[in-house]
């Protein structure tokens, strides 16, 4: 959906409005003074990535905050990128292990 952000030049507010075509965008008027003046924001965005690009990225020696660790895709990175590394393939068990582990599902079979 185009939803775009504008920030009115009044007040200073910003707010999403869903824009289908060019004429919708004199129609807008900011949500908190009702003022005319608004101009187009950038928004903030994400970017996913593949599990190959989360390994290649992923440096084993640098520090990691809180939020890394509460990542469940961040459970065996180490392992992976070692094994890369050192050219060795852990096969399909570690491949399903790993994700038993990421799914919590490892726990059912203790």
């Amino acid at each position: 959906m185009p939803i775009y952000e504008y920030e009115c030049k009044e007040c200073g507010f910003i707010s999403g409005h869903l824009v289908m075509k060019p004429s919708d965008r004199r129609k807008l008027t900011c949500r908190s003074c009702e003022g005319k003046k608004l101009r187009k924001v950038m928004s903030r965005f994400a970017a996913h990535k593949t599990e190959a690009q989360r390994l290649d990225e992923y440096e084993p020696r640098n520090a990691r905050g809180d939020s890394f660790y509460k990542d469940d895709r961040n459970i065996g990175l180490w392992a992976q990128k070692r094994a890369k590394e050192m050219g060795m393939d852990l096969g399909d068990s570690f491949k399903e292990t790993l994700e038993k582990g990421r799914s919590r599902k490892i726990l059912d079979n203790l």
